[in-house]
């Protein structure tokens, strides 16, 4: 598909699907660029003027001219310059690694992919020397890269926070002398916050991951402890606190992250709620559950759900309207009309099993998070500081071009062809896209385009 059209907030938006150029147009030029095919040539089609008869001839005719001059521009109805790109991919340095340091969990979420915790593989925490070999792993494999991304994740990583602070203090400790910056993530649930973590977190951290499902009841009946009682009362106060600490240094760099099921299908409130609270750095996930779960979402669910995205949208355009900015930022709708991601970015994703990998508390590698525990992609170890780089070419080869379906799609350079692992684990396959996660995604993105469009509108109205 070379061009996508679809109407939101009052505006018709054209979307030139390989230049990503946005086209913000009248009904005229709409229907008209509906109606045509390339390649285009100077005279315009006589067959428009009956197809378009409800307009007058002199406009469509100026029209045409306009739609031409894009197309020869290349900014309409463009050709696919990614492709060449795609046969040249091939295994790449580390440069990311998600760092299981708690394969444990205080508590007891029922949609948790991680079996509450333990991936399946028993409860354990990192210890620091693990931790330790994690970062000289990481500095070894990345090559020339200097940027380098670690994220404290579990289970719930606080349980293991000793060794959270000894890999930090190691890492910190030999980054100069090896020419790297090292910058940490930790994603959390909140339980062990205490004044001595959220300082050193605000410290270190370049980025904080805070779990919350919305509304007191929705984030009890998903979020229990494992004795059955809810944590809304116990870790908002403690987000706010840590939140507080890093927007008076003047920082977004937060997400309070949740995620909807099908008990909470009007989950914009909650999303409006999380806001309510002060929060203005939001990510509120689909889950991604087996079919049979009770709490999984399906396709007979998208009429809700694409509903309760329009009404985010229409929350933020209308805050847009008003102030000339957004209200609050939602992950899922932030895209940047004017520089998107780098063409590797756009083709393959998150590089999962290639550039990114995740490590157990016991030292092995797998391509990501969600991999952990399934033996068929066991990549490698940090003890004996291997990883399977037939694997890791395997993974680079896993882009839009070898997925069924996303050569063709028009969001292909939005989300990359989709999660691999929620591929392998629902379609059983990495070459097939997770087809709840492809519906959900390009009704995300044509929010997220109009937005960006009312943005770019109010910042032009204010100048």
């Amino acid at each position: 598909m070379l061009v996508h059209r679809f109407k939101k907030g009052g505006d018709y938006i054209v979307l030139d699907v390989n230049s990503g150029g946005v086209h913000v147009v009248d009904e005229l030029v709409y229907e008209m660029i509906g109606l045509l095919e390339p390649p285009l040539t100077e005279e315009m089609p006589e067959r428009l003027l009956s197809e378009l008869s409800r307009f007058p001839e002199t406009d469509i005719r100026e029209c045409y001219d306009e739609v031409y001059s894009l197309y020869k521009d290349k900014l309409l109805f463009s050709e696919d310059e990614y492709r060449k790109y795609a046969d040249v991919l091939t295994q790449a340095p580390v440069k990311a690694m998600c760092l299981h340091v708690s394969h444990d969990c205080n508590l007891r979420c029922r949609y948790c992919f991680a079996s509450t915790g333990d991936f399946g593989t028993g409860r354990k925490i990192m210890t620091p020397e693990v931790g330790r070999k994690a970062i000289d792993f990481l500095i070894e494999k990345s090559a020339g890269r200097q940027n380098l991304e670690v994220d404290f994740f579990g289970g719930e990583p606080l349980m293991a926070w000793e060794t959270v602070k000894a890999t930090v203090d190691y890492a910190r400790s030999i980054e100069k002398q090896h020419g790297k910056n090292f910058r940490f993530t930790v994603t959390t649930n909140g339980m062990l916050l205490d004044d001595e973590k959220i300082e050193y977190i605000n410290r270190e951290m370049s980025n904080c991951v805070l779990s919350l499902d919305g509304r007191k009841d929705v984030n009890d009946r998903t979020r229990p402890t494992p004795n059955g009682k809810g944590c809304y009362d116990i870790i908002v106060p403690k987000y706010k606190k840590l939140v507080e600490g890093r927007v008076n240094e003047g920082r977004t760099d937060y997400y309070v992250r949740g995620t909807f099921t099908k008990y909470n299908l009007d989950f914009a409130e909650d999303v409006l709620h999380i806001a309510s609270l002060g929060f203005d750095q939001l990510s509120v996930e689909p889950v991604s559950a087996p079919p049979e779960a009770d709490y999984a979402i399906s396709e007979q669910d998208f009429p809700e759900i694409f509903a309760q995205y329009d009404k985010i949208y229409d929350v933020m355009a209308e805050g847009v309207e008003k102030t000339g900015r957004k209200p609050f930022n939602f992950f899922h709708f932030m895209i940047d009309l004017d520089q998107g991601p780098c063409a590797v970015k756009r083709l393959r994703g998150c590089g999962c099993g290639n550039e990114y990998v995740a490590v157990t508390p016991d030292g092995e590698i797998y391509p990501c998070h969600q991999f952990v525990g399934m033996k068929e992609w066991l990549m490698g170890s940090v003890i004996s500081n291997e990883i399977d780089t037939d694997k890791q070419k395997y993974f680079a080869k896993t882009h839009i071009y070898n997925k069924e379906g996303c050569a063709d799609c028009w969001a292909r350079f939005y989300c990359s062809g989709g999660c691999n692992a929620n591929a392998y684990i629902y379609e059983h396959s990495m070459e097939v896209p997770y087809k709840i996660q492809c519906e959900l995604t390009k009704k995300r993105v044509e929010c997220g385009i109009a937005l960006s469009v009312k943005l770019k509108e109010a910042k032009e109205q204010g100048s």
